[in-house]
């Protein structure tokens, strides 16, 4: 079993209660545009990473967090990219990447809305952590946590407070 925390649009600010609510987490998955270097060295300090990179990240970032990944977490195939879109709407660039890689879990950002749905057409999972950061549209400050135990995800919870 492994407990993960998924956040997503951070541009460069990490929320004190936003790292508190990840804290109990074993590893930390970040859907883009995480902002710049400094961000993600201090996730790295705080928990193991998997990120990719976003639509403002520096050349720099985009170095070391590609613009897609594709993993496993225990035995669910993961797929995580920044602009991906959702059911009935993904980018053209997403639905090529689940057409091929079939995951059980698709990860993206980039909307600043956090949505967890059900995409019954591929069988899979649509995890979107909405906006950890400050900067954007968005009035909510959100990011979720959860458990993935063999190829079950249980106990999700959403950390959701007024933008600050």
């Amino acid at each position: 079993m492994i407990y993960i925390g998924l956040l997503s649009d951070t541009h460069g600010y990490l929320n004190p209660s936003v790292l508190k609510f990840l804290d109990p987490c074993d590893e930390l998955w970040h859907a883009g545009d995480i902002g710049n270097l400094e961000t993600l060295r201090q996730l790295q300090k705080f928990k193991p990473v998997k990120a990719v990179s976003g639509n403002i990240d520096p050349p720099e970032l985009r170095f070391e967090c590609p613009e897609v990944e594709v993993f496993f977490a225990e035995k669910m195939k993961v797929v995580m990219v920044h602009i991906g879109g959702y059911p009935g709407r993904y980018s053209s660039a997403a639905r090529h990447l689940i057409m091929k890689e079939k995951p059980a879990l698709f990860v993206c950002g980039h909307s600043h809305i956090l949505r967890v749905v059900f995409d019954a057409n591929y069988q899979h999972l649509v995890l979107n952590p909405g906006a950890a950061g400050k900067t954007g549209f968005h009035k909510q400050t959100t990011a979720l946590r959860f458990r993935i135990d063999s190829d079950q995800i249980s106990q999700m919870e959403i950390f959701d407070q007024n933008r600050i």
